[in-house]
This record gives C-alpha cells, structure tokens and sequence, in this order.
C-alpha cells in the first residue's frame, strides 16, 4: 500500500528537484542530463572479485545522480524509476555494443539483483526490479526485445553491506543468493542474460548474483549494467572491439 501512495503522491503533489532542489519539478533539465546516458562506459572496481562479469555503467555516482538514486531508494521517490530506468538501458546498450553483435531475434533478459526482503519491507518496493522494468521498456520502444526476469532471492540472511571493505562484503555475500524455484525455465536458449543494478562500488553483489546464475546451469552471463558507478572505477578504451572489451573482464 505504501509504494501506491508515495508513487500518487509525488504525481500529484509539489516537488522539488531531487538533484538540485529546483523548484516544482521532479528532476530538472540538467540533473536529466547526467542521467542520459551518454557517458555510459565499462567500469571495473580495484580489487576486481573474481567472477564478475564485464559491468557497464551510465554514469558516475555523484552529484544530481547521487541524489536520484538515494531518493528513489530511500524516501519512496518512485517515479524517478523512470530517469533511472532510461540510464540502465543506456548502460545495457553500451554494453551490447562493445560485445559480440546480438543475434537476430536475441532477446536481453535483464535479472535484477535482489534487495534483502527486510528491505523491501522497510522501503515498500525493490529499487533494482523497479528500475529493470522502466528500462526493459525503454529498449522495447527502441527496438530492442527485452523483460525483465526476477529469478534471483536470498537464501540466507547478510549483515547490512553499509560500512563493509570489499573483502567483508565479499565474506558477508557469498552463497548467499540462488535462483527461485522454476526460475531456470524463465532462462531459456536463445536469449541474452544481463544482469542489472541501480549501482555498484566493489563488485561484490554482482560477482555473486553471478555465481547463482551459473550455479543453476541455466546459461552464460553475457554482463552486467548498473545506473552508477564511482567515478574512477571507469575503464578508458579507445574503441568499442571485442579485444578492448577484454580490457574490462
């Protein structure tokens, strides 16, 4: 009941801009900006946790982008799930292009990392599913076949990541996700699996989404996509071939 109302609430209601506080919109023309995709890029975190698969980000986690993540995470600011969305699939494009090209008919199966379900309680929705779905819109409209497959759960309990090193949060992380009964059979032949995030500071979360998918012989990860990502864990490369996407695994 709570994600209906806060949704209704910030459609209706006056607002403020949650990047840079501008008055009576949601989210102004140049927070927009950052959120657009453009600089969309491979990342790699230092340490790199083994088993992370190659992770494409929109965009640097700063400024106005900060802001829009925190908010929609949060304080319930849902339709920003929409701006969000838009910069995922900007990631998840940028990163279908530096691979090998998508086979004709080839459909991108977005699999969001889960919250911890007393998470979702406290929030009233789950931020990485709630923007997977705005952005497997968002490349449906361009063209791009795409859903959104929420196989992944818990399947025991983590201590909260907050405050965590990269080695404690590998630690607090490992074997502790899997795939859903029946989630397998939503994996089929024939489609590309990335999986996906709002964001991504050591890897550790990603790496291990990655091993319960390969963990339940349901296919190869093709990458990885987040909103955000810190500024200079940002790989550059010259070109989009597939030798310099290696530079990134």
């Amino acid at each position: 009941m709570r994600g209906w109302w806060q949704e209704l609430a910030g459609l209706v209601l006056p607002v403020d801009c949650t990047g840079c506080g501008a008055a009576r919109v949601l989210l102004c023309a140049g927070c927009a900006a950052a959120l657009s995709g453009a600089a969309a890029g491979c990342v790699r975190p230092s340490p790199r946790p083994e088993g992370l698969p190659v992770v494409y980000a929109a965009t640097a986690y700063e400024g106005a982008v900060r802001e829009a993540l925190l908010a929609h995470k949060e304080r319930g600011a849902l339709p920003l799930a929409g701006p969000l969305g838009a910069a995922l699939a900007a990631a998840v494009r940028a990163g279908v292009r530096a691979g090998a090209a998508r086979a004709a008919g080839e459909e991108l199966v977005l699999v969001p990392v889960p919250s911890a379900r007393r998470q979702v309680r406290a929030r009233g929705h789950d931020p990485a599913r709630r923007i997977a779905l705005a952005a497997a819109g968002r490349l449906r409209r361009s063209g791009v076949p795409a859903r959104v497959a929420p196989v992944l759960r818990h399947v025991r309990p983590v201590a909260d990541q907050a405050g965590l090193g990269a080695g404690e949060r590998r630690e607090n992380l490992a074997g502790a996700l899997g795939v859903c009964r029946g989630g397998a059979a939503r994996l089929i032949a024939g489609v590309r699996i990335v999986l996906v995030d709002d964001l991504i500071t050591t890897g550790a979360t990603l790496a291990e989404a990655a091993r319960a998918v390969r963990a339940a012989s349901v296919g190869p990860v093709a990458g990885a996509a987040v909103v955000a990502a810190p500024a200079g864990s940002f790989v550059r490369i010259r070109s989009t071939t597939r030798t310099d996407q290696r530079s990134c695994e």
